[in-house]
């Protein structure tokens, strides 16, 4: 068993767990290091990511991971292509 279990859970933990329990439609949370725990297989829970919350959904592979996995903190990045005179050789393309 998992090391975090056996120590037990904190209050708002088990508040998280009671609400999950309860079949509440919409459950959100702050806590990110919580356990997706067998309960929670099928529900959605809205996981804070720092800056709004992430709606998931959770599948039987999730149990035991942390909620925060699942809600990403940073985004991608895709870098677009340089702009005019960003090069030495761009100063040679006409703009039109």
């Amino acid at each position: 068993p998992r090391r975090k279990i056996v120590r037990g859970f904190s209050r708002g933990e088990e508040t998280l767990l009671a609400k999950v329990r309860s079949g509440d439609e919409k459950v959100r949370t702050h806590l990110r290091e919580m356990l997706v725990m067998p309960e929670m297989i099928g529900k959605t829970i809205e996981i804070y990511n720092g800056k709004e919350f992430t709606k998931v959904e959770f599948q039987p592979e999730s149990v035991f991971h942390y909620l925060g996995e699942f809600a990403l903190t940073r985004k991608r990045v895709s870098h677009g292509s340089a702009g005019i005179g960003a090069t030495r050789g761009s100063k040679y393309v006409p703009l039109k």
